[in-house]
């Protein structure tokens, strides 16, 4: 499975993004979901993670601001992102995680889209 991210760019602050990341397979269950974040010299850190039952959390930094949601049907998660402000300018990568089980038990799959760059500069 591959994730393909978009939705990135440059905006001036107090603008809004949308990005978006897409799942290859059909029918694809996105268990876990995430958009994380890496700045010049910092570690990528999480920015929005949610759950299949509905949980959603968010980095304090962004509450407020950033909302990330899904579309099972298009097997699409995304993040809204408002009010950006200069210190949101990273690289964004989508995550989705799905619960499988084998012989071993259960375990969690990882996918991890491709980092899309955002800028926030006036």
């Amino acid at each position: 499975v591959q994730l393909q991210a978009s939705g990135g760019g440059l905006v001036q602050p107090g603008g809004s993004l949308r990005l978006s990341c897409t799942a290859s397979r059909a029918n694809f269950r996105i268990d876990i979901m995430g958009w994380y974040r890496q700045a010049p010299g910092k570690q990528r850190e999480l920015v929005a993670g949610g759950t299949h039952g509905g949980r959603t959390n968010y980095a304090d930094s962004v509450k407020g601001r950033f909302t990330i949601s899904r579309d099972n049907a298009k097997n699409t998660v995304s993040m809204q992102m408002d009010n950006l402000k200069p210190e949101d300018t990273a690289v964004y990568y989508c995550y989705i995680g799905e619960h499988l089980s084998d012989d071993d038990g259960e375990y969690v799959m990882d996918y991890w889209g491709k980092g899309t760059q955002v800028t926030v500069s006036s």
